[in-house]
């Protein structure tokens, strides 16, 4: 006998909402974005996408210890934009948990709202040094991020990047004018 299906599975399915829309409420990331990687990489991303999905309701990041004020949007004028990270502190350790990143990233859509689009995994230098091996999470090493001194790498799970899924700046997310 099928499983029962959730509310908002059913609505995909009737067709109410696009496919790309239903993806991220799924839990995976649209075939296109990951289709160049293993196996196992689509696996942990699923994995993550899963578990960080419920945290794109503000409240929901807020109660899992992701603080909510939207402070200064990442931008480049040359690479794009990141948007608004939102920080947990406390996961700033020696530890790499894909359920659990460090950073949650949302894009601003104007009026005040955002949507999640990225996460953030962080390891602060202290717990592995500049100068020693990388880090590595989703089948890559961690980029060095000297000016907050941590080795870092972006997941780009909910909103294309045609830099990469792992890249730091997403040409096509873009912040407010100040």
């Amino acid at each position: 006998m099928p499983s029962p299906m959730s509310p908002l599975s059913k609505l995909c399915l009737l067709g109410a909402a696009s496919l790309a829309s239903c993806a991220p409420h799924a839990g995976t990331a649209a075939p296109s974005l990951t289709a160049a990687l293993s196996e196992s990489v689509r696996r942990d991303i699923t994995t993550m996408m899963r578990a960080v999905t419920p945290l794109a309701d503000l409240s929901a990041a807020a109660n899992a210890g992701y603080p909510t004020a939207l402070g200064m949007c990442a931008a480049d004028s040359s690479m794009g934009a990141m948007g608004y990270h939102l920080v947990n502190r406390p996961l700033f350790d020696a530890t790499l948990d894909i359920e659990r990143p460090e950073m949650l990233v949302f894009e601003p859509l104007g009026d005040g709202k955002a949507r999640l689009v990225a996460v953030e995994y962080v390891v602060p230098y202290r717990f592995a040094p500049r100068d020693g091996p990388a880090p590595r999470l989703f089948g890559q090493d961690l980029k060095r991020y000297d000016k907050f001194n941590y080795w870092e790498i972006h997941v780009w799970a909910w909103r294309a990047n045609r830099s990469g899924i792992f890249a730091d700046w997403n040409p096509d997310v873009s912040c407010p004018k100040a």
